[in-house]
């Protein structure tokens, strides 16, 4: 039951290619952003769209895997967890930042 405390699946497409940072000889980081929308009727009955977007940071093999197969529009699925984190910026003000650290990916489609 512990595996569950803390996870988070996502269906969206991706905003761009993903950004690479090799550490080392072999380790890998990958960044990126996916959007997922959610359809709902206003009062005058009209359909809405309603976009969010999602940071996502994957590691290792996962990084591997979105360097050599994603690019920017593909819809993917993916699941992970939800990290806070924040930092002081060169001007001493503390940012805050909410990613999905994701550890599954799968491709679901072509790119938009």
């Amino acid at each position: 039951m512990s595996a569950i405390r803390n996870q988070v699946q996502l269906i969206g497409n991706l905003g761009k290619k993903p950004e690479i940072k090799t550490f080392g000889e072999d380790k890998k980081v990958a960044t990126f952003s996916i959007a997922t929308s959610d359809y709902y009727y206003d009062n005058k009955g009209e359909k809405q769209q309603q976009t969010q977007w999602h940071n996502v940071v994957a590691w290792g093999r996962t990084a591997q895997l979105a360097e050599r197969y994603l690019d920017k529009g593909m819809e993917i699925a993916l699941s992970g967890k939800i990290v806070y984190r924040q930092y002081d910026d060169k001007e001493g003000n503390k940012k805050h930042i909410t990613e999905v650290v994701a550890n599954e990916i799968l491709l679901l489609g072509k790119k938009n």
